[in-house]
């Protein structure tokens, strides 16, 4: 026959008593840190959810539903540019754009808003956004700003050329733009824009605002920096 198992002592059991009772206390502190660790995160999380830019009530005069966009919507900076296809200034700065785009393209969302500062840029941006409606919004872009020597020269504008100059806009259907430039839509989506403008105290292109923020000396440096600063918030 087996013999039964001695009794364990006062002593050990008061040992083994106090072992469970510490490693309950472990425990327990392990998941009040782990829960407070997870709290401060979705707070976090929600705080700046929060405090983002397009959060704010002001964030429609920057943004509006009709406007051409880049990049996630959850961006946490959005690059807001004021521009006129006619401004020479705007074309020089062009590529600037583009690379921020490329070097930050989870973190950055473009927008444009028109700022119609010369004698045919209403035409020009009538043809972006009847191209648009074909998904063709920023191929034309590019065309427009590459041929703007040409068409807009102040000198001697001739806008009549960018007819010509879309037809290097692969998979373009210039006669369907040539209908809708005349769409009153169009018209309404330019004066808002302007009224946008004027409110904003935009009075050169481009005009850029960081998340709300004017860009005070136009340059890729000093883009890079603020963006850069504003992903730190």
């Amino acid at each position: 026959m087996k013999k039964n198992k001695k009794p364990k002592k006062k002593d050990e059991a008061k040992t083994d008593e106090a072992k469970n009772k510490k490693s309950i206390v472990m425990v327990s502190s392990i998941l009040l840190i782990l829960g407070f660790l997870i709290g401060g995160y979705f707070y976090k999380l929600e705080q700046k959810k929060q405090d983002h830019f397009m959060s704010k009530k002001y964030a429609e005069v920057f943004v509006r539903k009709h406007s051409p966009t880049k990049g996630p919507d959850d961006a946490s900076v959005y690059l807001v540019e004021f521009l006129d296809p006619e401004c020479e200034s705007c074309k020089a700065f062009h590529p600037s754009v583009k690379k921020i785009l490329k070097q930050y393209p989870e973190d950055v969302k473009l927008v444009i808003r028109y700022t119609p500062l010369h004698k045919n840029s209403k035409f020009a941006i009538a043809i972006l956004e009847a191209a648009r409606r074909q998904n063709k919004f920023w191929e034309t872009l590019d065309v427009v700003f590459q041929s703007q020597s040409s068409w807009g020269n102040h000198k001697n504008p001739k806008p009549e050329l960018l007819w010509k100059y879309l037809s290097n806009v692969s998979g373009l259907d210039v006669e369907k733009v040539k209908k809708d430039v005349n769409d009153p839509s169009i018209q309404k989506v330019i004066e808002q824009d302007i009224k946008d403008s004027n409110r904003l105290k935009v009075r050169r292109t481009p005009t850029f605002f960081v998340n709300g923020k004017r860009l005070k000396r136009l340059g890729y440096q000093p883009l890079k920096t603020v963006i850069e600063y504003e992903m730190k918030l």
